[in-house]
């Protein structure tokens, strides 16, 4: 008998599993369900598209609906949103976009793949015109729309940075854009690379929690440098709209009288009020764990849906993958919550695999990252914040170098900054944060880090590593050998 393999969430990690899962069983019947029209699209793709440098949002797509209908035979249903999972009986109902028809699909194995959503934090005055995020394919599209205003696609040119809207019909500033992660500084890129005015505001006093102080100052002194203004230990305290005043809290949310229609016209901290026609909200994503939680699908700690090694649930039958799942940290064995876009494929391909009969793990990550922002390259793996570290039971110890990125007598090159951190009692390396020029190497040197967090090496045996060398791409030592050398005398 056929048994049919139930898929909810048409991107990364769903489209992962359902392809593995009918190439390693052609009889099994395979049936995804996704809400919206896109499918398996490179979401970390949209800020390059409302920049420009993408000129289509079909070119984020890896494969179209059709391919995976008429070539790879999944019966994919775009404009099915899944409402209800019903474990008892081993179904799942969807509602049809396009009509009032309700449809109940049974099933032998269902993977959860619900993704994440753009946080909308609690600011009075979110809900105004011109407030965007950027969390799917329809947000990029608008904001797409709202940088190119009239300009047409045939016409579209990338800018060269002057002067300042020289390819926009309508370009004007400025525009905020509130959170200082991943989404906040390559849109601060992007709307500064097409002649906006852009102020980033970030809450906490350094960019890019997660990474070293010393990456964080690096990447704002760089924006900075491009002429955003940065604004740390910024809290944004409303999105003023058209006759709102004040500076502080009168534009707050202790305000509850205040009128939170109408387009957005300044952003409000304590301490300033920035006029702007604009603001992205790039505060983080949140896992989407509804349809879990209504079918009593355990959470885990970290708020997003736990799995085991095989990404099953709580549920028999039930997995979940993606970023509406947490994953195992490497370094700390523990459960953690970092939605990337190599996790997502790497844990639906193993669901695909274990539904066809070969029971995979999902496997451990690192939480290994990577952000440009303009001229500058920065990238993170593993733990390198000393509280953190010590909640997991380490004693940590952090040594921070520069060197250069390649011989002193090539004729180009630029400097790579290294935080590294291990165990002062072991030696066992912790994690790393790197900075550099685009181009320098902070990103692909953190695959050696990473290399050493997957085998538990020491900072001794890192330093040991045999790196390769040439004038063009590094030094003989390469900085991330210095970085373990000088944290080994350290740790000893």
């Amino acid at each position: 008998m056929t048994e049919t393999f139930v898929v909810v969430g048409g991107d990364a990690a769903g489209m992962s599993a359902a392809s593995k899962a009918k190439r390693d069983d052609p009889d099994l019947e395979v049936v995804v369900f996704e809400k919206g029209e896109w499918v398996s699209y490179g979401a970390c793709g949209l800020p390059y598209y409302v920049k420009g440098e993408i000129q289509s949002l079909e070119a984020l797509v890896s494969v179209t609906p059709e391919e995976f209908r008429e070539e790879r035979d999944i019966d994919l249903r775009t404009g099915h949103e899944v409402v209800d999972v019903d474990p008892l009986e081993r179904t799942v109902t969807a509602e049809v976009e396009s009509s009032s028809e309700t449809v109940v699909q049974s099933y032998d194995h269902l993977l959860l793949a619900t993704g994440a959503e753009a946080v909308v934090p609690p600011i009075q005055g979110a809900e105004r015109e011109g407030v965007y995020t950027l969390g799917s394919m329809s947000d990029g599209k608008e904001l797409r729309e709202y940088v190119a205003r009239a300009r047409t696609e045939e016409s579209f040119q990338q800018p060269d940075r002057g002067p300042a809207c020289r390819y926009l019909e309508d370009c004007s500033g400025p525009v905020g854009v509130v959170g200082g992660g991943y989404v906040g500084i390559e849109m601060a890129e992007a709307l500064a690379e097409n002649g906006f005015e852009v102020h980033l505001f970030q809450r906490s006093d350094r960019l890019l929690t997660g990474f070293s102080g010393a990456t964080s100052d690096a990447v704002a002194e760089h924006l900075r440098e491009q002429d955003v203004a940065v604004h740390l230990g910024s809290e944004v305290r409303a999105l003023a709209g058209d006759g709102d005043g004040g500076n502080g809290n009168e534009g707050g949310r202790e305000n509850n009288d205040e009128r939170t229609d109408g387009a957005v016209r300044a952003v409000v901290t304590a301490d300033e009020r920035v006029p702007v026609e604009m603001v992205l909200l790039g505060t983080g994503v949140r896992p989407r764990t509804a349809l879990a939680e209504a079918a009593d699908i355990e959470l885990g700690p970290t708020g997003a849906i736990a799995t085991d090694a095989y990404r099953e649930t709580s549920v028999p039958d039930v997995y979940a993958a993606g970023d509406c799942a947490e994953a195992i940290h490497t370094v700390t064995g523990e459960a953690t919550y970092a939605p990337l876009a190599l996790t997502a494929n790497r844990h639906g391909r193993a669901v695909g695999q274990t539904v066809a009969g070969d029971p995979t793990e999902g496997g451990p990550i690192a939480g290994t990252a990577a952000v440009k922002a303009f001229e500058t390259e920065a990238a993170r793996t593993g733990i390198i914040d000393h509280e953190e570290a010590r909640q997991a039971g380490f004693d940590p110890v952090s040594e921070t170098i520069d060197a250069k990125s390649r011989a002193g007598y090539y004729p180009e090159g630029g400097t790579v900054t290294i935080t590294l951190t291990a165990d002062r009692e072991t030696g066992r390396v912790l994690g790393a944060s790197l900075v550099s020029e685009y181009g320098e190497g902070a990103v692909h040197r953190s695959h050696a880090i990473v290399g050493a967090l997957e085998a538990d090496a020491t900072v001794s045996e890192l330093e040991n590593y045999d790196l390769a060398y040439a004038p063009p791409f590094n030094t003989t030592w390469d900085p991330v050998l210095v970085a373990a050398k000088v944290l080994s005398g350290t740790v000893q």
